[in-house]
């Protein structure tokens, strides 16, 4: 599959630090936590994309809004992301990703309101069970109490994991897919409200494992997505 190039019109980062015990039983045996100051980190990336096409073609003015519930990790493959859960609203999408292109879409509900640098967005699945909520704003700094140190040391550890692994279509598996940016720009958000139902406690982790550490921000950035087979490969 050829590469797939648009805009991101905007990628919202809510990252959680959470006890790597508590993770493991969560990622396969082929990924192990990347840690920061002792944590893990999760969270979930949603990611609103316009003019999306084939490399090459001309835009045809497709959108559409996604989010991926995400681990920081390590593989043999070097470092990324292991991706258990994708949503999105578009139909192309939920029917293309694991056939046409890697990773396997469920089809959820959207709202998505922006106004200037103000953010409210919410998922919600078919049924209506909240998946994520956010509401916050573009900051100057970074949100003191993260387990990162200053904006720069966020954006050097996403960018350097910029490859997100998911299950594959057969047992043991995995698909990859790598994110390429023409500027990679993170900016810090100052967040409101925040919810995850995936990193919420009693939801999957015990109380007191998960924590909310900060929200990064990505904004009108020209990219493209490019299946990585041989990092499938290596991760396993």
């Amino acid at each position: 599959m050829p590469a797939i190039t648009g805009t991101i019109d905007h990628r919202i980062l809510l990252n959680y630090r959470i006890d790597p015990v508590a993770l493991r039983p969560h990622l396969p045996p082929e990924f192990r936590p990347l840690l920061v100051s002792g944590f893990a980190i999760g969270g979930i990336c949603q990611v609103s994309l316009s003019g999306m096409r084939p490399s090459g073609l001309p835009a045809l003015g497709f959108h559409s809004h996604n989010a991926a519930h995400r681990i920081a990790v390590r593989s043999s493959g070097g470092s990324g992301v292991f991706v258990s859960r994708r949503d999105t609203d578009s139909w192309l999408n939920a029917f293309s990703g694991g056939r046409l292109f890697p990773g396997v879409y469920n089809k959820a509900a959207f709202t998505v309101d922006v106004l200037a640098d103000h953010y409210v967005v919410n998922v919600e699945e078919g049924n209506g069970a909240p998946l994520m909520h956010i509401d916050a704003e573009v900051a100057e700094e970074l949100v003191p109490g993260s387990v990162f140190k200053d904006v720069d040391e966020v954006s050097d550890f996403f960018q350097l994991g910029n490859v997100g692994w998911s299950a594959g279509g057969d047992p043991g598996t995995f698909d990859a897919i790598e994110l390429e940016a023409v500027e990679w720009r993170m900016e810090p958000m100052e967040v409101n409200e925040e919810f995850s139902s995936y990193f919420s406690e009693g939801s999957l982790f015990p109380s007191g494992s998960v924590e909310f550490d900060s929200a990064m921000i990505m904004r009108d950035v020209r990219h493209r997505w490019v299946s990585r087979d041989n990092l499938r490969e290596l991760c396993c």
